[in-house]
């Protein structure tokens, strides 16, 4: 791929769906593929930096001084498995921080011009909140991709997550949509998951990916060595399954 990067956010305003490790590992899966990513780390808690094994406490610069002080984007990216731009507990600040900037919901969006010819996708890590991170993320994104755990609880902020995507499209980005809802930490053993999957696919029809992300401890393990599942268990369950999501986001037009 040449040209421009196709942008791709991450987001769930609920927490613990599997979002960090869905961008990571989806990013690995391409790169496997050939393709150029970047995984921009927008969540202060910083856990996509850390599963690379980057200390977010010793980042100097971060996604803090790029959103804040409009440092170059350049200057926070590491190189690991995949290019990660890092997030620090600074991020935290940044919403107050911008606060008073005009244009703030597009900083992201700007600070990305500079590298979209580096790459072939950029993913955006959000944070579990609807706040102005994950609006710039939005308003930065060309598609939305949103890890949904088979719970009918987590299922209900998908309606918040679209009446937000509906304004940032008559607001700030027309063009942002849906790219698929992802099923995560499916137990396959619950007659509850089953149904969660049913009511899913009920309201969102085709939007949601026929990949299933199930339950595994390997997601808990893998970012304790800084690494992805696909490089800690390469033929496990788990990276099998984010591989067979990479096709299927590849195929829908991911190209």
């Amino acid at each position: 791929m040449t040209g421009t990067a196709k942008v791709i956010a991450f987001a769930n305003q609920k927490g613990g769906v599997a979002k960090t490790t869905t961008t990571l590992n989806l990013a690995v899966a391409f790169s496997e593929e050939g393709h150029r990513v970047l995984c921009c780390d927008m969540d202060p808690q910083g856990n996509l930096t850390m599963s690379q094994g980057i200390d977010p406490d010793t980042v100097e610069t971060s996604m803090y001084d790029v959103l804040v002080h409009h440092t170059s984007i350049r200057q926070v990216i590491r190189r690991r498995e995949i290019d990660v731009a890092c997030a620090s507990i600074d991020l935290a600040g940044a919403e107050i921080a911008m606060s008073t900037q005009i244009g703030r919901e597009r900083s992201l969006e700007k600070a990305f011009r500079e590298i979209k010819d580096d790459y072939d996708f950029i993913f955006i890590d959000t944070p579990p909140s609807l706040g102005l991170l994950t609006i710039n993320a939005l308003t930065a994104a060309d598609k939305v991709i949103v890890p949904v755990q088979c719970e009918y609880l987590s299922m209900r902020g998908l309606l918040q997550l679209q009446n937000t995507l509906k304004m940032i499209r008559e607001n700030l980005n027309p063009d942002v949509d849906i790219e698929g809802i992802l099923p995560t930490l499916v137990d396959t053993r619950t007659l509850h998951a089953k149904e969660a999957i049913e009511l899913l696919e009920e309201n969102f029809g085709e939007r949601v990916f026929a990949s299933r992300i199930r339950k595994t401890v390997r997601f808990a393990e893998a970012p304790v060595q800084g690494m992805s599942v696909l490089k800690y268990e390469p033929d496990g369950m788990a990276a099998h399954a984010y591989r067979q999501l990479a096709k299927e986001v590849l195929d829908n037009g991911g190209k």
